[in-house]
């Protein structure tokens, strides 16, 4: 198994469905594939407190985080028979309805991308040190607690 060049996985802002759908449009290309999967993480409209969440920023020690989603990566490419894997973390604020977290996996088979993609975000979750402030429609914020 090859090690792959690490990559910064950040954005700024809300990953935007133009962006989606670029990523996979680029695959139709690579004809030795036959399964995607694709996981989008959307920022909640929460209620907590009696308050309603408008948006999230967040931020991230991306030099750790960058190495944390590297070998996320890596353990995935050992773990499960995939093509290529794409992922992206939003930085900054994001508001609620919009996208924050794509996750792209190919395979040449179907069976491998479910199990590739549950993993990959649960370790992401695990692992991952962003963090998000949930700022609410009064403008008052906290700190998001992950579940």
């Amino acid at each position: 198994m090859k090690n792959h060049k690490l990559k910064n996985v950040f954005r700024e802002g809300a990953i935007t469905t133009e962006f989606i759908a670029n990523s996979i449009a680029k695959h139709q290309v690579k004809t030795s594939i036959g399964a995607h999967n694709i996981f989008l993480g959307q920022v909640r409209a929460d209620e907590i407190n009696a308050k309603k969440v408008a948006a999230i920023d967040y931020t991230a020690h991306e030099d750790m985080a960058n190495h944390k989603f590297h070998e996320i990566r890596e353990a995935a490419f050992l773990k499960f028979d995939l093509t290529c894997m794409h992922i992206y973390h939003s930085l900054g604020m994001v508001k609620s309805g919009e996208i924050c977290l794509f996750v792209f996996v190919s395979s040449k088979r179907r069976k491998e991308v479910f199990p590739a993609i549950e993993f990959i975000v649960e370790e992401i979750k695990l692992k991952i040190p962003v963090f998000g402030k949930e700022i609410f429609e009064d403008q008052t914020h906290q700190w998001k607690v992950n579940s």
